[in-house]
């Protein structure tokens, strides 16, 4: 329990992250896309802004699940960093679809100026950053397993992307082709938009006790190779925050006494540790039946 308590104190440190990172750049874009007239760049910087109430949200998920168990919450607090990463969707979605809608009244009525290659430069510079940002946060969320954090990674990963697009977009309105820039805008608020589905998502597939069958599969093979499981009846597991949580039902030689048996269930729960990294562990034995 003390580790997954410091796994999500750490998280909050990629959060924290984010959070100046997308301080700094949103900043920048809207100071340079006002000044150099390109669209895109505004675009890129609003959808910065709201980023950061994105990862305010995910650092106080974060912060809420590190709370310990209470009469209400016996199993702690750690959903709700999951909750975070469903509200960060949210936010994500309502400045993807206010992007879409302001980028496509001016995509028909694109300006005739050509935004200033400033703009295109610090579009590329900001991509670069956004991806310094996206590759610590990623592996951070792996090697803790927080949706949270994952969900964090993925937003600066479609930040770059979008960065990327509007440098594209700029270059090209240098070229005589002005319609560019407010149609990178359009192809910002999709990314955006598809980000924030993805995220929902998997935050949904979680709270509603979701679990991957092929990690299922994996978890159920460990078990029956442990020496002393003749049959699994029955297994099932959740994610609960950064915690997987497994309920198995095997069944034992009907000779074992109790202590045999409880000696074959400590064997599994070290297997489930060092195999797969989960800590909590119920499991249920009854006799084989083929021998009764």
């Amino acid at each position: 329990m003390l580790k997954a308590y410091d796994e999500i104190r750490q998280g909050e440190k990629g959060a924290w992250v984010s959070i100046v990172s997308y301080l700094m750049l949103s900043a920048l874009k809207l100071l340079v896309g006002l000044a150099s007239g390109s669209q895109a760049l505004l675009a890129d910087g609003l959808n910065n802004t709201t980023d950061i109430v994105a990862s305010i949200a995910i650092l106080i998920g974060l912060k809420i699940s590190r709370k310990p168990p209470d009469p209400d919450h016996h199993y702690g607090h750690f959903r709700a960093e999951t909750i975070a990463a469903m509200v960060a969707s949210f936010i994500m979605a309502a400045v993807g679809l206010q992007v879409l809608y302001q980028a496509g009244t001016k995509f028909f009525k694109p300006m005739l100026e050509k935004p200033d290659i400033l703009a295109a430069w610090t579009a590329l510079f900001c991509a670069l950053v956004m991806l310094i940002v996206f590759r610590y946060n990623h592996r951070l969320a792996k090697r803790i397993n927080s949706k949270a954090m994952m969900a964090a990674a993925q937003d600066n990963r479609s930040d770059a992307f979008v960065s990327i697009g509007a440098f594209v977009g700029i270059i090209g309105s240098q070229f005589g082709l002005p319609w560019l820039d407010p149609l990178s805008a359009v192809l910002v608020g999709l990314i955006i938009c598809r980000t924030a589905w993805t995220i929902f998502h998997d935050a949904s597939h979680a709270l509603t006790d979701g679990f991957d069958e092929d990690e299922l599969a994996q978890i159920s093979k460990t078990v029956k190779k442990t020496p002393g499981v003749e049959a699994i009846r029955d297994i099932k597991a959740r994610v609960h925050g950064n915690n997987v949580l497994v309920d198995v039902t095997i069944e034992v030689d009907n000779m074992l006494n109790v202590v045999e048996s409880h000696e074959i269930t400590e064997k599994i729960e070290e297997r489930m540790l060092s195999k797969h990294n989960i800590g909590h562990v119920h499991v249920h034995i009854e006799p084989n039946k083929d021998k009764l």
